[in-house]
């Protein structure tokens, strides 16, 4: 007897290719807006590379086969080197040729930052892990920019748009990334408390002896990190080799085995008199390897958006094809609350990265200055909050098709919590806003400046507005109020920007849900009367 065949149905097809910024209205709009109208047509072709199921594929084979520690050779001899999937380096070489780890810095003029953030923020809708060197070599150029021979030596092959992965001195390398060591054992954020120590040398180099608990991307060229001096806690540039040719005695001890980002090597290290170039002043390595963390913030930021980004189009790709209970479930009204409020909220995401982009692009500008210095903490404190929420949601709409390997919202859900970790917490970045707010009494007229456009659009949105005003002048408790009021910082500044320039379909949805106090505590509870449609047809153009 011949038994009938299986057949398979009502599976949402593969995603097909296309082009992730014209099928991103939210994102073309707002990199145009932002000061990148000029790379338009560079992000249309980035974009149309970025979409195909051959990128994602790469992604998915990078993570299936992290790096491999080879601390030794045959002989025992240490090696230090980290071995990674040719899927790895594919996505790094793109990455490379796209300028997204230094692009802005080789080639500077208007716009440049907000065109690296629409198109760094499409790389992060492939693969996450991949963006960890990438964003510490944009974040350390400013540093090395500072100090004159090294400025000489190392930005031209740190500009180079070649990627080269081989481990050697400078001198024999086509392209270089940066990587950086801060967090001890018994610090963690808590840098000023680390105990590894730098001496200088006759020569004026310094010799640093001592660990670090995470040291990212070891495999990088060279890494800035924090020591003690006798002045205090200074920033050094710690090279993989030495100055005569040979290895710097920087050991990797092991790669940390992470609950995602695992294509990315992470690992813990000891500097055994290991050779570095002083940054800045002795006793100001917090002042100095901040200004590369406020760049590396911005990557968290736009990192994040990415990966709401990819869950978002996943999940609204198979909703528009998979039925249930006799209806496609992107026509089924709760499905259709919820597929809409996770796109109010990955759009609310987009234009405020891209906002903050330009204020990276203004870097002469007072004001812009002050409102970088405010809105970055900010925006990654909230921002990267809310990926993991959408995160699952997103994997929710998936059903059990999403909780399993084979798809991308496990891994896009193992990966989302580590912008909230790195480069400082949520309490870290809450206690910052109120750093910057307390630095210069201009930042709030400055983010009043910001708001006062979209005051008399919305009711809802003026009341907020208000209500934010009146918690600034309450001073008592702020620190144990961080949290909440830098939410709602950041719901009033992804208001603002909405009600100015998205759609009223979008704007009206998002002030009535998030400002309007008819606000659930999960997605799929915006008020009825919200044109879901619209929303959704919106979030992904194909």
């Amino acid at each position: 007897m011949t038994w009938p065949t299986h057949t398979v149905l009502n599976q949402s097809p593969p995603l097909p290719d296309y082009n992730l910024f014209a099928a991103d209205p939210a994102l073309r709009e707002a990199a145009l807006r932002e000061g990148a109208k000029g790379a338009e047509a560079l992000l249309l072709g980035t974009g149309a590379v970025l979409g195909t199921q051959q990128m994602q594929e790469l992604g998915r084979l990078a993570n299936q086969h992290p790096p491999v520690l080879r601390a030794f050779d045959s002989k025992g001899f240490r090696r230090d080197q980290i071995e990674f999937h040719p899927a790895w380096h594919s996505l790094m070489q793109g990455i490379v040729a796209r300028g997204f780890h230094s692009g802005p810095w080789a080639q500077p003029g208007p716009g440049v930052h907000a065109a690296r953030a629409a198109g760094y923020l499409m790389q992060a809708q492939v693969e996450a892990g991949s963006l960890c060197p990438t964003t510490m070599t944009y974040g350390a150029v400013p540093a090395i920019a500072r100090h004159a021979a090294l400025a000489a030596e190392w930005l031209p092959v740190i500009g180079s748009r070649d990627y080269d992965s081989r481990d050697l001195p400078l001198a024999q390398k086509r392209g270089a990334l940066i990587g950086m060591g801060m967090t001890e054992k018994q610090g963690g954020s808590d840098v000023r408390a680390n105990t590894t120590r730098a001496e200088r040398q006759p020569d004026g180099s310094y010799r640093l002896t001592g660990h670090k608990w995470f040291f990212s991307a070891p495999q990088c060229d060279a890494h800035l990190v924090l020591a003690q001096v006798q002045a205090g806690l200074s920033c050094f540039f710690v090279p993989r080799w030495q100055p005569d040719g040979s290895k710097n005695p920087v050991l990797v001890q092991r790669l940390k085995d992470k609950l995602g980002n695992k294509s990315n090597a992470s690992s813990e290290v000891e500097f055994q008199a290991a050779y570095g170039v002083l940054l800045g002043e002795e006793g100001r390595g917090v002042p100095t390897i901040l200004e590369m963390g406020t760049y590396t913030r911005l990557d968290c930021v736009l990192g994040s958006t990415g990966m709401m980004r990819q869950a978002l189009s996943a999940a609204l790709h198979h909703a528009r094809h998979r039925a249930a209970f006799g209806q496609v479930l992107a026509e089924q009204p709760l499905m259709r609350n919820v597929l809409a409020d996770m796109a109010l909220e990955t759009e609310a995401a987009i234009v405020l990265a891209l906002r903050m982009a330009r204020a990276f692009d203004a870097q002469d500008d007072e004001g812009e200055t002050l409102l970088r210095r405010l809105l970055t903490p900010a925006a990654k404190y909230w921002v990267c909050k809310r990926g993991p929420e959408l995160a699952a949601e997103a994997m929710e709409v998936m059903g059990g098709n999403g909780y399993v390997e084979e798809g991308v919202h496990a891994r896009i859900y193992r990966e989302m919590p580590v912008n909230s970790i790195w480069e400082g917490s949520g309490n870290i970045m809450c206690l910052d806003v109120l750093r910057a707010l307390a630095k210069s009494p201009r930042t709030l007229q400055v983010l009043q400046a910001e708001l006062a456009p979209a005051l008399g659009r919305h009711p809802a949105y003026d009341g907020h507005v208000a209500a934010l005003q009146r918690q600034f002048a309450e001073t008592a408790g702020l620190e144990a109020r961080a949290r909440r009021l830098t939410q709602q910082l950041v719901l009033a500044l992804q208001a603002s920007l909405l009600l100015q320039h998205a759609p009223d379909f979008v704007a009206e949805a998002f002030v009535q849900s998030r400002l309007a106090g008819d606000w659930g505590d999960s997605f799929g509870t915006l008020p009825g009367n919200c044109d879901f449609a619209a929303i959704q047809a919106r979030a992904l153009v194909l």
